[in-house]
């Protein structure tokens, strides 16, 4: 009997800690994955910005200059692009994390309610004292004594 409720402990424990588990489990996920995007979008932002610096110490003459006035445009024009679209990668990622935290915390509810309606069951049946009846036997035996 000690064995069963230790086990029966053991996984009301497990059950309790589960979705804690999850939750971690998915905010450590999501932060890798924008962590891992974030370091790529640095890195190309560092490498256009590297191009540009060797780009400008190349300057010699007049001509030089308008070329690079002009490939600096573009370059702008490059960097907005990927920019916009690091936006909205990272947005796409916040979205989906939203979504996965809704649907877990949903899962958790369920759980948490289908559990509380068990223990409500297994109350019932087993009758605590303060649900049990009065029994009439032994109220009508020691009155009759």
């Amino acid at each position: 009997m000690q064995d069963k409720m230790i086990e029966t402990f053991n996984e009301q424990t497990r059950q309790f800690f589960e979705p804690m588990r999850k939750l971690n489990s998915l905010m450590l996920n999501n932060m890798e994955k924008m962590t891992q995007y974030q370091m790529e979008s640095m890195k190309r932002y560092s490498q256009m910005g590297t191009e540009r610096m060797r780009d400008a110490g190349e300057l010699s003459d007049a001509e030089s200059v308008r070329d690079f006035g002009a490939r600096q445009a573009e370059m702008m024009n490059e960097l907005s692009q990927q920019m916009l679209e690091d936006a909205k990668a990272m947005s796409e990622m916040s979205l989906e994390f939203k979504a996965e935290l809704e649907k877990l915390y949903a899962e958790s509810g369920k759980q948490l309610a289908e559990q509380a309606e068990k223990a409500g069951q297994a109350a019932k049946e087993g009758g605590t004292p303060s649900e049990q009846p009065a029994k009439a036997t032994s109220q009508s035996s020691s009155r009759k004594r």
